[in-house]
């Protein structure tokens, strides 16, 4: 058998990138639920009518079939109703979710829900085929109180600022601003300004301030009246006297402003050297339903990999013709952020196994022994691995450091106890232990993260 290749978009991780993703996804567990929210798992398919309805992702679905599926089956997989594809996110099972048990929930719903998803799009750096994306959502029956915004905004940013990643900008919009703002202006067509807006990113001001004129059917006035709006950024509420300034009113956009400062005001406790927090008015987010407050977010020093952390307001997540369900919710892209950390070796474990403890084997005989140290070090919650071949202590020992392990026991099987001397590899300490009683210093109990050179404890 020819030796398998890498298959781009699908990324694998090596064992101790995989402890590291294992603790990131830990520590935003913990943060999710002290704050409330319970863990929800969907379905990895949904009808493909379902899946389409959000017809830009069309090209990206990947269709779910049986190898041998016949044309015209009786399992009906030709009839688009009842065809399956991948989820492309975990928005869209989510709405269905809370059609499906509407009944048996408690609104408003407070959900996080960390799991793959799959996305035909083009691979390259931090977009893949195959990737793993974890969202808080609060969903209300009918109304949704705004201060859920706030709540949203301010528990992702708490559960970024205990990431072991680089500081992050949490950027804030409201679309009621921007678009009351348009309105305010005289836009005829305010969406087509959205979009046109959107473009930033990608071109220069004066080329967006064009495409505003031939293509949104501004004047110069109100191209530039827009631009200038889309050029505010401010870490705290000023950036509401600097719209002010632009002299441009209507009863949307005051309601936009007054929403989005009180995000900035209820995050304030959070902001800080790990996560800023700050107003971008140029966001406006891609999808129709955003209604209200809207979220993207980069990594300093990573700005390329674009958004790692988007979502905002949504006034009709889902409905059934008699109830509409209105929520608030934010997607952190796990693989997005941590794969090119991983494989640029700026996140990496501080062994690539979870034991702490290499038990030596003195030889075939004494295996119970060994194994009998092993039961009562990991009765007391220590991860504990048995010599698999009974060789040379000093290659047992070197065993132990190339798997990163930091203590090797050496048991006593002469006296027929589970006694004997435990020794520190790194600094070369080795004292008399008791399996009883012996316990590693609370940073070697488990592998840590380590960002770049430095370790970081989690």
């Amino acid at each position: 058998m020819a030796r398998p290749s890498a298959m781009s978009g699908f990324p694998e991780l090596l064992p101790g990138q995989r402890l590291v993703e294992q603790r990131v996804l830990d520590s935003l567990q913990q943060t999710f639920e002290l704050h409330g929210f319970v863990s929800v798992e969907t379905r990895a398919v949904e009808p493909l009518d379902r899946l389409l309805s959000k017809g830009e992702t069309s090209k990206e679905v990947y269709v779910l079939r049986r190898l041998q599926a016949e044309p015209d089956d009786d399992r009906g997989e030709t009839d688009s109703a009842s065809r399956l594809g991948l989820h492309f996110d975990l928005t869209v099972p989510f709405a269905r979710y809370v059609l499906e048990f509407a009944g048996r929930l408690e609104f408003p719903f407070r959900r996080y829900q960390i799991q793959k998803v799959w996305r035909g799009e083009r691979p390259q750096e931090g977009r893949y085929r195959e990737f793993t994306q974890a969202d808080i959502d609060i969903v209300g029956r009918d109304e949704l109180a705004f201060h859920h915004d706030v709540e949203v905004a301010r528990v992702m940013a708490e559960a970024l600022a205990a990431l072991p990643v680089p500081p992050v900008r949490l950027q804030v919009n409201n679309r009621k601003l921007i678009q009351g703002f348009y309105a305010g202006v005289g836009a005829r067509d305010v969406d087509a300004v959205m979009r046109v807006v959107d473009k930033l990113d990608k071109l220069p001001a004066d080329a967006v301030g064009a495409l505003l004129v031939d293509e949104a059917g501004l004047d110069e006035r109100q191209a530039s009246l827009c631009l200038q709006l889309a050029g505010i950024r401010s870490a705290d509420t000023s950036f509401v006297e600097r719209v002010r300034e632009l002299g441009v009113t209507s009863q949307l956009l005051d309601r936009g402003l007054e929403e989005l400062a009180a995000v900035l005001e209820g995050c304030a406790s959070v902001a800080g050297d790990r996560v800023r927090v700050e107003a971008d008015l140029r966001i406006a987010r891609g999808l129709d339903y955003y209604t209200g407050t809207v979220f993207e977010t980069v990594m300093d020093g990573l700005e390329h990999l674009g958004s790692i952390c988007s979502g905002g307001r949504y006034d009709a997540l889902a409905s059934d013709g008699r109830t509409t369900y209105p929520g608030v919710g934010i997607s952190l892209g796990v693989s997005r952020m941590l794969v090119p950390l991983l494989a640029g070796g700026r996140l990496s474990a501080s062994r690539s196994v979870p034991s702490a403890v290499l038990v030596a084997l003195v030889d075939e005989g004494s295996r119970p022994v060994s194994d009998a140290v092993a039961r009562r070090l990991r009765a007391r919650g220590i991860p504990v691995e048995v010599a698999a071949s009974p060789q040379k202590f000093g290659k047992q020992i070197r065993f132990a450091e190339r798997r990163g392990i930091p203590y090797v026991w050496f048991p006593d099987p002469g006296t027929g106890s589970t006694g004997g001397q435990v020794k520190d590899i790194r600094s070369g300490e080795q004292v008399e232990a008791d399996p009883d009683t012996w316990r590693p210093p609370a940073e070697d109990l488990r592998p840590r993260v380590l960002t770049g050179d430095a370790p970081n404890d989690d």
